[in-house]
């Protein structure tokens, strides 16, 4: 056999195990990607009382900030604050919102992994994808189709953003925005995961950027 043909034949087993590494890939649970950064002047936790507020008048009273502000509270139970029915009788004012915007267009190029180029950023089943538009796990895409085609679609921006307030003075204890990119534009999906990335190691190291992971939902 024939170097070329023996080369042939590789490339054709490589293409008939790369639809099973896709399916492989999409049948995993991926997790979610958020950049948090926090600025902390806290004292340690001693059990003082607590009411979660909206930040943004007009999502005061509403039930899906209400939905939302429930995750926090039991975020603030967990540490071993007390919740406060009475936002007037807590020691401590925790302040929330969150937004998301209209979405931008990002493009990117499939290209045949058999003939790699340097100009691409790294693999994602069958094809690659470009420097400067993170890879496809961070948008939750698995549909590329065909080789050397261009395609685009929309990213959404979510960001979440908590402080809290000392109450007796109105004294700023902590500052805390979690941003994350996705395909999504499902709040009842992004914002939960941002609080569970807000609060992962929290309050965390004053002035660090990180990127938290949090692991999928178990089904």
């Amino acid at each position: 056999m024939t170097i070329f043909a023996k080369h042939s034949l590789n490339r054709k087993g490589l293409s008939l195990l790369a639809p099973l590494a896709v399916l492989t890939l999409a049948a995993c649970a991926t997790p979610f990607r958020a950049d948090v950064q926090r600025f902390v002047a806290l004292p340690d936790t001693t059990g003082q009382s607590f009411a979660v507020v909206a930040d943004d008048p007009d999502l005061a009273g509403g039930l899906e900030f209400g939905q939302y502000a429930t995750l926090v509270e039991q975020r603030m139970l967990d540490l071993g604050y007390r919740r406060s029915d009475d936002p007037a009788a807590a020691e401590l004012i925790v302040r929330m919102d969150y937004d998301i915007d209209k979405g931008r267009e990002k493009v990117v190029a499939d290209y045949d992994p058999f003939y790699p180029s340097s100009r691409f950023g790294g693999y994602y089943g069958r094809h690659r994808y470009l420097y400067g538009f993170n890879d496809p796990f961070l948008y939750g895409g698995y549909g590329f189709s065909g080789y050397d085609g261009v395609r685009s679609f929309t990213v959404y921006t979510t960001e979440l953003e908590m402080k809290i307030d000392r109450a007796v003075d109105g004294q700023r204890l902590f500052e805390g925005k979690a941003e994350a990119l996705s395909r999504s534009k499902n709040l009842t999906y992004l914002v939960p995961n941002l609080v569970e990335a807000m609060f992962t190691d929290f309050p965390g190291n004053s002035g660090e950027r990180v990127r938290i992971s949090v692991a999928p939902e178990k089904k």
